[in-house]
């Protein structure tokens, strides 16, 4: 549910967790299983493309040389070209359905959803992660938006092949970079954090607002960064699309006309699903009372034109309302099912954001997308 997501996501924003720490637990299609063997590999091959890997490539890695969330890597070259290619661990696909059913039983109990109507929330992440395990529809999703997204200055992507790819395997150009987790630790400038910081910004801004489709998962491990200080994408396998009936009042509570007009704030929460028409008064107030103070913090990047990510007060407010919400007896009691399905991957996707503008030390002018946006003939792209 929402409440239960928002608790968990202002957890990975506490900045006394390490990087890490988010990737592991707030990463929603994370697997820790040994590496394929190669006789596996090649039966792989074999089986969805109708070739063994040496027949296919140049050269090819009979070890893996990375871990892909629900696959490993292997390096290969062809015609020329250094690529990568991403092998997906057999079973993970069939095996979604019935981990989710052991988990299931426990959230409904920790987190107090009520009603049948909770299904909701589990369909939207099985469904999810059911697309991750698709890499004819990864490929499609990737190929689509580095297009769209190209014009972005300081973004880089990977050349998709799509005939040398199928449904549990991608070909892709192999991309020489740190990982962004990596390049934190480095001695960058403050000049450097901001470019990149920037170029990240505008990149889900233009797809926020512009496609209406997120990359949903954003955590370091799916970018690097170049010798030349460019930020590279290298992973489209969650794209969320954002539906019209949940972008306009999601949005609009980021105006502070919205959100500070008790009337319009509520008919927004009714909207989203927040408030719901059985609940009683002291609910309608409690929640309201709850969000009013969530969104107004977590809103604070879209209020001003320039926003410093690295302001330790900004994530002070979120350890403490995060300690706040956690420790509260009376909204433990109340019935967590409540919130559009489309929070899960839509909040997951900002607060992955903000840690990564975080881990950079980045100030970004928070409205520059715009013209990136009108670059491609988008013109009524929100309420902002």
């Amino acid at each position: 549910s929402i409440c239960a997501t928002l608790r968990a996501q202002m957890l990975s924003m506490d900045k006394s967790l390490l990087p890490g720490a988010y990737v592991e637990k707030f990463s929603l299609a994370q697997f820790s299983v040994p590496p394929l063997s190669a006789p596996l590999v090649r039966k792989t091959f074999k089986k969805y493309q109708g070739a063994f890997p040496e027949e296919i490539y140049d050269t090819f890695s009979k070890n893996s040389v990375n871990a892909a969330s629900i696959g490993q890597v292997h390096k290969a070259t062809k015609d020329g070209k250094e690529l990568a290619v991403k092998i997906q661990y057999p079973g993970v696909a069939e095996s979604i359905g019935s981990d989710l059913a052991m988990v299931k039983p426990i959230a409904i109990k920790m987190f107090n959803l009520k009603g049948e109507d909770s299904k909701r929330y589990f369909a939207e992440v099985e469904d999810k992660l059911t697309e991750e395990t698709d890499y004819i529809l990864e490929v499609k999703q990737s190929v689509e938006i580095t297009e769209a997204c190209s014009h972005i200055p300081n973004l880089k992507f990977p050349n998709y092949y799509p005939e040398l790819s199928s449904k549990r395997i991608i070909t892709m150009d192999w991309m020489t970079g740190q990982h962004l987790s990596e390049f934190a630790k480095t001695d960058f400038s403050q000049e450097t954090g901001n470019k990149l910081g920037q170029t990240l910004w505008d990149f889900y801004m233009f797809q926020m607002h512009g496609l209406k489709a997120v990359h949903a998962d954003p955590h370091p491990g799916n970018f690097l960064i170049s010798k030349d200080e460019e930020l590279i994408a290298i992973d489209f396998g969650c794209i969320k699309e954002i539906v019209d009936e949940f972008y306009q009042p999601y949005f609009e509570l980021a105006v502070p006309a919205s959100i500070n007009n008790p009337e319009i704030f509520k008919a927004k929460l009714f909207e989203l699903e927040i408030l719901r028409n059985d609940d009683s008064e002291n609910e309608i107030v409690y929640f309201s009372a709850l969000f009013h103070e969530m969104l107004s913090l977590f809103t604070k990047p879209f209020q001003e034109k320039t926003f410093d990510f690295s302001d330790e007060s900004f994530w002070d407010e979120i350890s403490s309302l995060s300690e706040k919400y956690s420790n509260d007896k009376e909204l433990r009691k109340m019935n967590g099912n409540r919130g559009s399905k489309h929070f899960l991957y839509i909040n997951r996707t900002f607060f992955g954001l903000y840690n990564l503008l975080h881990d950079l030390k980045a100030t970004v002018n928070t409205h520059e997308y715009v013209k990136y946006l009108e670059e491609k003939g988008f013109k009524n792209h929100s309420a902002l």
